[in-house]
Order: C-alpha cells, then sequence, then structure tokens
C-alpha cells in the first residue's frame, strides 16, 4: 500500500536484526526470494568481480539460468547460514543467497544483510531501462514458482514415503542432499521437514506456464493432505 500511495520505484521491509530483506516492486507485489537471488547474482557477475554464486537447494532454476547466461557458475549449498558460508568459502563466490531473503557477500565477512541488497537495489534501478514489476514478470513467466507452502502432517515420515512412492520412478535427477528434490522434464520439487514442528515444506517450480505449475501444485498436495 505505501508503495502504491508513495509511487515508489520499490519497497524492502527489514525483520528486526537487519540480516533480511524482503522486496516489493513498483505495483506494490511482493517478490519472491529465488527471484531476488537470481537479480543480485546477475548484478555481482555484470560487475566481473568474480564467477561463482552459491544458492540453496529449494528453487534453483531461475537462479541457475540467470548465472550460467552470465556466464558465472552456480554452486548448490544446503539450507542455513552455517551452510551457505561455508560453501562461499571454500568456493571464494563473491554472493550467496536462500529464497528466505538472507543474501550473503564476500566482502561483508561472507555475512548475511539487510541492508546491502537495499543499497544494490537502488543503484540497480537508477541505471536500468525497466521497472522492477516488469523485470520480475520476466522472470515470472520463465520460471513460475509456488512460494514456500506450509503443510500441518500428523507423521512427516509417512508423507516423505507417500511421495516417494508416487514420483521415484519418474524423476530424471534426484537429490536426497537437504529434503527430497526431484527433477522431472518440465517441473521440479523441493521437500523439507520442519527441524521443530511437525511441518513439511514444498516448493515446486516450472519451465512451462502458471496452469502447469498449479497442476503440479495439486498433485503432490494431494498426496500431502
Amino acid at each position: 500500500d505505501m508503495v502504491l500511495k508513495s509511487k515508489a520505484d520499490f519497497g524492502v521491509a527489514f525483520d528486526g536484526d537487519f540480516d533480511r530483506a524482503v522486496f516489493f516492486d513498483d505495483e506494490g507485489h511482493h517478490i519472491e526470494g529465488e527471484y531476488m537471488v537470481g537479480l543480485l547474482s546477475s548484478i555481482f557477475l555484470n560487475n566481473g568481480e568474480n564467477n561463482k554464486i552459491v544458492h540453496d537447494p529449494r528453487v534453483i532454476w531461475n537462479t541457475r539460468d540467470i548465472v550460467l547466461e552470465n556466464k558465472g557458475i552456480p554452486i548448490q549449498a544446503l539450507t542455513g547460514h552455517a551452510y551457505i558460508k561455508k560453501a562461499m568459502r571454500q568456493n571464494n563466490a563473491v554472493y550467496g543467497g536462500e529464497i528466505s531473503a538472507h543474501h550473503y557477500f564476500k566482502d561483508f565477512a561472507y555475512c548475511d544483510s539487510g541492508i546491502i541488497p537495499w543499497l544494490l537495489m537502488i543503484e540497480y534501478l537508477s541505471s536500468s531501462s525497466k521497472a522492477l514489476s516488469e523485470l520480475m514478470k520476466e522472470r515470472r513467466e520463465k520460471f513460475p514458482s509456488s512460494g514456500e507452502l506450509n503443510f500441518t502432517v500428523n507423521d512427516p515420515s509417512e508423507t516423505f514415503s507417500d511421495v516417494m512412492k508416487k514420483f521415484s520412478d519418474k524423476a530424471l535427477v534426484k537429490d536426497f542432499s537437504d529434503g527430497i528434490s526431484f527433477t522431472f522434464k518440465n517441473w521440479r520439487f523441493n521437500l523439507r521437514s520442519s527441524k521443530t514442528e511437525a511441518i513439511i515444506r514444498l516448493n515446486v517450480e516450472s519451465r512451462l506456464d502458471k496452469n502447469h505449475l498449479g497442476k503440479k501444485i495439486s498433485e503432490i498436495s494431494e498426496i500431502i493432505l
């Protein structure tokens, strides 16, 4: 509402200790974390400072597409600041991002910051010929994603077993490093358990359109529920 009222180019919301930044475009729409990771990756690769970018495993196609387009090297790490920082140090990566709005920077001792992405966004948009909403529309259309969907279940292990039975034989790539990540020809999902609650978290992404994405979300959700 404030973005629209003030006719701002973008909006940003910080958490209490300012290590996370959640962005809104000029139309007041929330920008999902995976699209911000991709945008920030492109900024660093265009600057030519380093060609290695670290990302988490939940939603990856948009980020990897941007990094590869800019002749960079995408590196997947486990979810969590300890894992992201370790991967960045090991690979001398200039930037690492999680879809949870945590962004890590080599020149900030590999720590996360909400202020740095905010300043980078100001700099980027000051020289961009496109509005932020236009930029995000292009990326969402190319790689639509579900956003993180949370489900409360009685037995997470049983739910994981049911999902495995349904999709394991069809998956082209299987990754069990951080929950279940199954990749198919035109879509992909990651399913993880909460470490503190009987909740499982689902992320789905597609190479096709929103209708295709919606069908796949429904397909998995029916099994979970």
